[in-house]
């Protein structure tokens, strides 16, 4: 095993060359944010041709793991096609993104087959229907005080927030957001709005027998309640907070997902699975320290890779407590990436956590503040400081490597990890 890898580094170039030289490697990716700009409109967002080549390249020791999904009309894989100018490329090269996605309960290959699971006819059947639901929703809410928009433009703006994903039906807020930046109430309203129709979908699912079927996912968010439950980050100043509410299947949350990935990895390095060969993240455990426990039960050390979780997705924000300054931790990537640390720690593998600063993006963030890194060496507190809304003095989760110049410069790096790989 090599030594152990640096925290908070900017030094992108030894991690390249670190990783280049590792003798198994497992990347585990996040999408948007990482490997393409944040952008308020899904249905603008684009993929270079050269990612798609260079993750083929890695091919078995490269997988996605997103909330988004690699299906439907806002799904990965028309990004795919449009960055290859073709509709078959992908499925005749195997050039389309492996891994998980809508949480983990949507599955694909890199040839395109897709399938979901654990999840029932009557589970999907109820997520197609709401979209639709959320689309009326919208548009009477805009029409409304204290909006007041004329019906057409209330109808486009509605269209274009909310996300038809098969998996994980999606209102994202951005267009609202930037809609009345002028007049933060109105957004505040919004969110306060969307958020109790989230909370009717999970009362009529209940009524139909689903009860146990869904969770909503806030991001971003403040972490998780007493119970388990996503906390919105309601809007504050400047920071837009919760975006996206996305109704997703129980058991879709990416920290389980690393768990499939990696029995997925052992079958085709073994032709054993570790975990049997129908596990699904539906049927996982949902806390850290079991997942941990269950990777520690079943997955041999002799062949556990080395693993690069990436991601863009994490935030840390205080709450007052007293005389105390308590944090508030979440972002959709916290919880992967935090396992992948772990399970590095547990195993032995030198596991590497690199975040990408999506901040630039269209949709507003907390940013890295780079001077300030560069001038931690090595100085935790210091390097805490630099990520201001992003960890904090008593975060578990401590990146490796951080990429301040965002999807940009991650996919140079990740590019360049590519080709030194296949030689």
């Amino acid at each position: 095993m090599s030594n152990p890898l640096p925290q908070y580094s900017l030094d992108a170039t030894w991690f390249l060359e670190e990783l280049a030289a590792s003798d198994t490697l497992l990347i585990i990716q996040d999408l948007d944010g990482v490997c393409m700009g944040l952008v308020r409109d899904p249905l603008t967002r684009q993929l270079e041709r050269r990612y798609i080549e260079a993750a083929r390249r890695l091919d078995g020791a490269f997988y996605v793991l997103t909330n988004g999904e690699h299906i439907g009309r806002r799904g990965v894989n028309q990004l795919i096609h449009g960055a290859l100018a073709s509709e078959t490329l992908a499925a005749e090269q195997g050039l389309y993104l492996p891994g998980l996605a809508a949480g983990g309960v949507q599955l694909q290959d890199r040839f395109g087959a897709v399938s979901h699971p654990g999840v029932s006819d009557a589970e999907l059947a109820f997520l197609r229907a709401v979209p639709d639901q959320a689309e009326q929703f919208l548009i009477e809410m805009l029409t409304q005080a204290p909006f007041a928009l004329p019906t057409d433009e209330a109808v486009a703006l509605a269209s274009t927030c909310v996300l038809d994903n098969p998996a994980s039906p999606t209102v994202n807020l951005n267009p609202v957001h930037h809609r009345f930046v002028d007049t933060p109430d109105r957004y505040l309203h919004a969110q306060r709005r969307t958020a109790e129709l989230i909370d009717r979908l999970l009362t009529t699912a209940a009524e139909r027998g689903l009860a146990d079927s869904f969770f909503v996912h806030y991001a971003p968010n403040l972490g998780r309640d007493a119970c388990g439950d996503e906390l919105v980050k309601f809007a504050d100043g400047d920071n837009a907070g919760t975006t996206d509410f996305q109704f997703m299947l129980k058991g879709a949350i990416k920290e389980v997902g690393v768990l499939v990935i990696l029995n997925h990895y052992a079958h085709r390095l073994t032709g054993h699975w570790p975990l049997g060969e129908g596990f699904n993240a539906r049927d996982a455990p949902q806390d850290h320290d079991q997942l941990l426990a269950l990777a520690q039960e079943r997955f041999d050390p002799a062949w556990m890779p080395r693993m690069v979780g990436v991601g863009d997705t994490v935030t840390a924000y205080p709450q007052a407590d007293g005389k105390q300054t308590r944090y508030q931790r979440g972002g959709s990537d916290r919880g992967f990436l935090t396992l992948v640390q772990a399970l590095g720690e547990r195993f032995g593998t030198d596991n590497a956590v690199v975040y990408v600063d999506s901040s630039a993006g269209e949709v507003r963030r907390p940013g890295v503040d780079a001077a300030g890194l560069q001038q931690a060496h090595g100085d935790r507190a210091v390097a805490v400081a630099a990520m201001r809304g992003i960890s904090d003095p008593e975060d578990p989760l401590r990146p490796n490597l951080i990429l301040p110049g965002g999807h940009t410069q991650y996919i140079d790096w990740f590019c360049a990890l590519a080709a030194q790989r296949s030689r």
